[in-house]
């Protein structure tokens, strides 16, 4: 996610020390002018975005992640229903880093319905894929050509909380895998637990971790996670109650513990607001979260050492309906998903502050998503 290193979702790597141009994959909705998924180019210096081409049509390929190897790219595919299965899907493509083209492999059920997030381990040997409307989680297997097998793993969540429209049901909504590649961490909106599982990378195989979960407020409605690069600290975000929540954490153990929690809107806000995506800068000293409704992003300066947040403002400037966002893998700058208004706009990070600017580059994407880097060759 070679000149500049590759950044999966939340995951942050370290700055490159020579950015080149990168690939930008946009993964989107489908049920409106969406075809699949679309790529653009990533001027290092302007922060530019060129193209905009159909690089594969799929389904609602509303998340995507890349190899480690750089040369597969694999994408959910949310639907109810999958090749007559009731369940949802995950394609994988071979990806050429030179060409930034796709070539689809294959695909397998998801062993869910509406599968909207998933990670490729840092073996590069599974994928794993969280199940919104199942409220479960699976691993299937990567074969050396990148192409997927069936599910090694399967959990299924149980349970409800105090929201009776948003979380009578468990709804896993997003899986990620700690630095060491040893614990999977699931945020279930339904439950307003984060679930914690030992990973097998070698089998992929999941075994709920003692303890099992750790609770968020009830109605927070937990809903994307992000580790910090280098400290022992992990965020997650609340869509339902629109806060983060900072965690310490052991990695030996696999477990966590509260630090603080913070809202990701100006107090007191009035309005029905929810947010979307988290996470931290390559430098581990900012976080960033987005904000639907308010259509924002909220900044907060990180502190290192303690692993607490300190509100540091939002940008709204050209954003409308948030979801994903991407942080390019040198730290400069941030691409909003505008699903709300068809668009990705481009930021350049202020490196002492964090602060967004705006670089007037803005692009147009049918229902765009998800926002993923891989640096181009050749």
């Amino acid at each position: 996610m070679c000149a500049a290193a590759l950044v999966q979702g939340a995951t942050a790597e370290a700055p490159a020390a020579k950015p080149g141009k990168l690939w930008v994959f946009i993964g989107t909705y489908t049920d409106g002018k969406s075809k699949g998924i679309y790529r653009f180019s990533l001027n290092p210096t302007s922060g530019e975005l060129t193209g905009g081409e159909l690089v594969a049509e799929t389904v609602n390929p509303s998340f995507l992640a890349i190899h480690p190897n750089h040369r597969f790219l694999y994408a959910v595919n949310e639907v109810g229903d999958f090749g007559g299965r009731h369940s949802g899907g995950v394609t994988a493509f071979a990806l050429d880093p030179a060409t930034g083209t796709l070539a689809r492999l294959n695909s397998q059920p998801s062993g869910g319905v509406d599968p909207c997030h998933l990670v490729v381990d840092r073996a590069g040997k599974h994928v794993l894929v969280a199940n919104y409307g199942g409220g479960n989680a699976s691993v299937l297997p990567i074969g050396d050509d990148g192409r997927l097998g069936e599910a090694t793993a399967f959990v299924q969540h149980t349970g409800s909380s105090v929201n009776r429209q948003r979380q009578e049901a468990p709804h896993a909504h997003s899986i990620n895998l700690n630095p060491a590649n040893r614990f999977a961490v699931v945020a279930d909106l339904g439950l307003d637990r984060i679930m914690v599982y030992r990973y097998d990378a070698g089998k992929g195989t999941l075994t709920p971790n003692d303890p099992p979960s750790v609770a968020t407020a009830a109605g927070a409605g937990p809903r994307h996670f992000a580790f910090h690069p280098s400290a022992p600290f992990a965020y997650a975000i609340n869509e339902l109650n629109c806060t983060v929540l900072a965690l310490a954490y052991d990695a030996d153990k696999g477990t966590f513990q509260p630090l603080q929690t913070v809202s990701t809107l100006p107090v007191p806000y009035k309005g029905e607001y929810s947010t979307a995506e988290v996470q931290v800068h390559p430098s581990g000293r900012f976080l960033y979260g987005s904000n639907r409704g308010h259509d924002s992003i909220a900044i907060f300066a990180l502190d290192p050492k303690t692993g607490k947040l300190t509100p540091a403002g939002h940008q709204s400037d050209g954003i409308k309906t948030p979801r994903n966002f991407g942080i390019d893998p040198t730290g400069q700058f941030l691409i909003v998903a505008n699903q709300g208004s068809d668009s990705l706009v481009v930021f350049r990070i202020d490196p002492a502050t964090g602060a967004l600017q705006p670089t007037g580059h803005r692009v147009s994407v049918p229902a765009p998503v998800c926002v993923k880097f891989v640096a181009q060759e050749g």
